[in-house]
């Protein structure tokens, strides 16, 4: 497609389109919406996701929005956030609640799904991925400034989604505009694992607008 960027394997170089970056709205980050854009713009990212969130995936694989609301936006993202009302504590119950929340079709991309401090079946929820059309997160913050111990899963999680076909996220969890569309880390990690070129949603905009169902 239009100014898709690839190497001479057809790997992905970088993703037109980031989808998760936080503003000043989400209370813990530092930039405005517009500040935001204008560095995206200048780094030639021809899309961005604001994810502004509240507690995200809850009891039962519920999340904080009800689905009036989520039916507003333009994409939603669901992840496990500690301390913000989720109450399961076990490798089972995480997995089971996280599967339930890849039921709701208004939940697009399951965010950073490799964090420790939620375990998971990394089979399970990349078999349900796949199923249920949603795509998995390969979160870059994950491999340096949050989530300590992330790498691990996330690399096994990313070489399921190569064997099973599931979809795939590239997002960089920005929270200040300089770090809008770093995805370097994140983006070695589906290279390592084999991840196709097809199977990234945001790898244009094009691609990222026909996953959201947008076009």
């Amino acid at each position: 497609m239009s100014n898709l960027k690839c190497d001479s394997d057809h790997r992905i170089i970088s993703p037109q389109v980031d989808l998760h970056v936080h503003s000043v709205a989400s209370g813990h980050a530092f930039s405005t919406i517009e500040e935001i854009t204008r560095a995206a713009a200048a780094k030639g990212v021809t899309g961005v996701g604001m994810s502004d969130h509240g507690p995200n995936i809850l009891d039962g694989g519920k999340v904080d929005l009800e689905d009036e609301y989520l039916h507003c936006l333009d994409v939603v993202l669901a992840g496990f956030h500690a301390d913000c009302g989720y109450t399961g504590s076990s490798l089972g119950q995480n997995t089971d609640t996280m599967m339930l929340a890849m039921e709701n079709p208004l939940v697009q991309i399951i965010s950073h799904p490799g964090n420790p401090e939620f375990p998971v079946d990394h089979l399970a929820i990349v078999q349900q991925a796949q199923q249920t059309g949603t795509a998995l997160e390969i979160n870059n913050s994950s491999f340096n400034n949050a989530r300590l111990g992330s790498a691990p899963n996330c690399l096994e999680i990313a070489r399921l989604c190569a064997e099973y076909g599931a979809q795939v996220a590239i997002g960089s969890d920005a929270h200040i505009a300089m770090s809008v569309g770093e995805l370097s880390d994140a983006l070695a990690v589906v290279h390592q694992a084999g991840i196709r070129a097809q199977q990234v949603v945001n790898r244009t905009l094009e691609s990222t607008l026909e996953f959201l169902g947008c076009k």
